[in-house]
């Protein structure tokens, strides 16, 4: 009973409104580990996020998956603790501890009540630092994945992004999936995530980001004890990925009364000076669900589609525009049609006045909302040190979007958008529609 008292409370206090006003505080450990702190004391909790560059694009090719798989046998014992004791010690003390693996970076997310600090950052280091890797826990978690392989390989969006990726990155490992192929995996050994975990958790490439009831002090002290016995450096990160795809259509055969598309070209970079206009123009080309371009003329106008959208992809090591969109096998044809219209016309004539004004109503208006939670807003500090975006920027942000003019946004669409380019990957039996490899 205490137990489940004390996780919802967590629960609760993860998801409490902090306050409408964020001051971030730099802190430097003495071993020089820096973290940025946004300090609240009236709730007695805290949440850490910890962010390692590099990720699953670490992996080497013939074990592919293996940075994955550390990453979630991370909480599959540490220490002298199997994974039962790991999970038991965990529920005791009521915190709550996440990993995850993506292209780019990975990630510990941990969130712990202020009475039981000290214990919780004792288990979180144990499992950082001293993961073991037991041979049946290695067993139990690659049979998850295998059957995450083999369920993606029968998900129409899955196959969709997939085949987009492997044809846009044919020679890079962002062209396949992070979770690896069934033969990578199965060929992961002790010794391989042993280098993974080396590879990847290092001080060289560490981001942190805390919220909640600590201070500058007690944060620098816990920062050394929970991270200072990392590497210094890991495996160096793989240099820039060269986006190979061109315009055109490719098919993949799926029964299915609908198909899925996946489309889009080249991006542009979240630290280009272009970016806030390139932004405000998605907003309103299509991400702004039915209000948008895309769908009003796609949904609304020819009911076309229950949903289209749009959205920028400014990863670490490439940057994509990309869109997608779900229709019957005998609509998607006219659907990617109107679609590559749209992208056209908005190239040649930009956007109006109109619809820059209520773009940055909406994108200044629903920014504050993202800060609804310690947990929330100790991500948003890890990710805006991992982009570089400075100390002052949740300060700043909404008045950049303001500065942008109707001529900025109109210079970069027409920069931007490759209607030429697009490369719409269809999953489905789609009809009228040919493929163009």
């Amino acid at each position: 009973m205490i137990r489940r008292f004390l996780t919802a409370a967590i629960v609760v206090l993860a998801a409490a409104p902090v306050w409408a006003e964020v001051k971030i505080q730099e802190v430097t450990s003495p071993g020089g580990i820096t973290a940025w702190l946004v300090e609240e004391r009236s709730i007695p909790f805290t949440a850490l996020e910890i962010r390692f560059r590099g990720g699953a694009s670490l992996d080497q090719p013939d074990t592919r998956g293996a940075v994955n798989l550390m990453m979630a046998l991370l909480e599959e014992g540490a220490g002298d603790m199997d994974a039962r004791a790991f999970t038991e010690a965990e529920e005791a003390l009521a915190a709550r501890f996440s990993w995850d693996a993506y292209d780019d970076e990975v990630t510990i997310s941990a969130e712990f009540l202020t009475e039981n600090r000290d214990a919780s950052i004792d288990l979180l280091r144990e499992a950082i630092i001293n993961p073991r890797f037991d041979q049946d826990a290695i067993d139990r978690v690659k049979s998850q994945v295998v059957s995450i392989i083999g369920s993606d390989a029968r998900d129409q969006d899955e196959i969709a992004r997939s085949t987009f990726y492997s044809l846009a990155f044919p020679d890079d490992l962002y062209g396949s999936s992070k979770d690896g192929t069934l033969a990578t995996v199965a060929a992961i050994t002790q010794e391989d995530l042993s280098e993974a975990h080396t590879a990847a958790l290092a001080k060289d490439r560490l981001y942190v980001g805390a919220v909640g009831d600590i201070s500058a002090e007690e944060l620098a002290v816990i920062l050394d004890r929970l991270l200072g016995d990392l590497p210094d450096a890991g495996a160096p990160i793989p240099g820039s990925a060269d986006f190979a795809m061109d315009g055109g259509v490719t098919v993949v055969d799926f029964p299915s009364p609908q198909s899925t598309a996946l489309f889009g070209h080249e991006g542009i970079a979240q630290n280009d000076d272009d970016f806030f206009p390139a932004f405000i123009l998605n907003h309103v080309l299509g991400g702004a669900g039915t209000e948008s371009r895309l769908g009003f003329e796609v949904r609304e106008k020819r009911g076309l589609t229950y949903g289209i959208g749009s959205y920028l992809v400014p990863r670490d090591r490439a940057e994509m525009y990309l869109g997608q969109v779900r229709s019957s096998n005998d609509r998607i044809a006219e659907a990617l049609e109107v679609t590559k219209s749209e992208w056209a016309r908005t190239a040649q004539e930009g956007i109006t006045a109109e619809e820059l004004e209520t773009a940055k109503t909406y994108l200044t208006g629903a920014y504050p909302l993202r800060f609804d939670g310690n947990t929330a807003i100790a991500n948003i500090l890890a990710g805006m040190q991992m982009s570089d975006l400075g100390i002052d920027y949740i300060d700043t942000r909404n008045d950049r979007i303001n500065a942008v003019t109707l001529e900025d946004v109109n210079r970069v669409a027409a920069e931007l958008l490759q209607p030429d380019n697009l490369h719409f990957v269809v999953v489905g039996q789609p009809e009228g529609l040919e493929a163009t490899n």
